[in-house]
């Protein structure tokens, strides 16, 4: 089995809302490659090449573990952990322990690893009750005997404990290599989004080459995207973020007690602007401490002193938050103003805010 160089960044490990993590990843690939073109990515934070022919190259394993190191720190400003065993499994635990490893001496190191590597809870509970400790004491069972007790995922487990597999179910990230490609600029055919018959249209693809022009021109920031996030106004569930960067997979199923109920205006602000509220005698109305208005709300005055009508209003709808802390006051209010325009107003800090305006 090959050697492998393993090289393991832990904060390249969990992706950021806005990619830049993808990214960084993306530039220690290329970097690394041109030391030797096969390198190969397997999750974010770890990627690998062969040993063999870089060693070769360069006149010995530390020349090459010198050079990654130079070029990471080059790169990312940051200190790389380099491992160095046979197979994907314990080169990514070398790496880990920055530990290099000699033709030959990898199944012993793998025997001593404990049980947890494996990455499988009920066997190292299960373990520890039968006086299984290590990986060399679970490879050392009879393949009979771990059919009859375990499921086939522990089945495969004992496969790799055993040598006989050269890396863990689930080590890789499958989808990683579409990614890479898409950051690039490259012509990826994955979950995006395709016409009514299945196909993406001439359009579509002049606007993901443009996309990636500009954003090669002005940088990651330079081309936005608008982004739902968990929240309890419109104003906090609204976000941009950089084209192309990973959307979160999951869904926001918090409860978030206190938002405030649909339907949520079609344009949120990034920077909310100062109003004010003046009732019929062109008082201004102010929000009390129990969360009701001084007066009803008449008309809305902009800063640079236009006026609009109120003919309706709806709300307020207080809400506080981290009361154990510092703590958020603040309360919502609808308004349709006499020039059919529909807004959406909150009150904070003794001022009133243009947060949102409707459709």
């Amino acid at each position: 089995m090959e050697r492998l160089l393993a090289l393991w960044v832990e904060s390249l490990s969990e992706e950021r809302p806005d990619g830049s993590v993808l990214r960084d990843y993306l530039r220690v690939l290329d970097a690394v490659e041109v030391l030797c073109p096969f390198v190969e990515p397997v999750r974010l934070g770890l990627c690998t090449l062969p040993l063999r022919g870089p060693s070769r190259f360069f006149g010995g394993d530390e020349a090459v573990l010198a050079a990654v190191r130079q070029i990471v720190r080059d790169v990312l400003g940051l200190d790389v952990a380099l491992g160095v065993a046979e197979g994907l499994f314990c080169a990514e635990l070398a790496a880990r322990q920055e530990v290099v490893l000699q033709a030959g001496q990898t199944t012993a190191f793998r025997r001593v690893q404990p049980l947890a590597v494996l990455g499988h809870k009920e066997l190292a509970t299960t373990g520890r009750r039968l006086g299984i400790y290590s990986v060399g004491d679970f490879a050392d069972l009879d393949a009979a005997r771990v059919a009859e007790r375990f499921s086939a995922a522990v089945r495969v487990l004992h496969r790799v404990a055993r040598g006989e597999l050269a890396e863990l179910p689930g080590q890789r990230d499958t989808r990683l290599r579409a990614r890479l490609r898409s950051a690039r600029g490259e012509d990826v055919m994955g979950d995006e989004q395709v016409s009514f018959f299945g196909q993406r249209s001439a359009g579509d693809d002049r606007a993901r080459a443009a996309a990636h022009r500009v954003r090669h021109r002005l940088g990651p920031e330079g081309v936005l995207v608008a982004r739902l996030r968990g929240g309890r106004a419109p104003e906090d569930r609204a976000s941009l973020a950089p084209w192309g960067s990973p959307s979160c997979d999951e869904r926001d199923d918090a409860p978030w007690p206190g938002r405030l109920a649909g339907p949520s205006p079609i344009t949120s602000l990034h920077q909310p602007v100062a109003v004010e509220l003046r009732d019929d005698a062109d008082g201004s109305v102010s929000m009390g401490a129990r969360g009701s208005l001084s007066a009803a709300p008449a008309s809305l005055v902009f800063a640079h002193g236009s006026r609009r009508g109120i003919v309706w209003f709806a709300g307020p709808w207080p809400l506080v938050e981290r009361w154990w802390a510092s703590g958020r006051r603040r309360a919502h209010v609808q308004v349709l103003l006499d020039s059919g325009e529909a807004m959406l107003l909150s009150a904070e800090v003794g001022r009133w805010w243009l947060v949102g305006i409707y459709d």
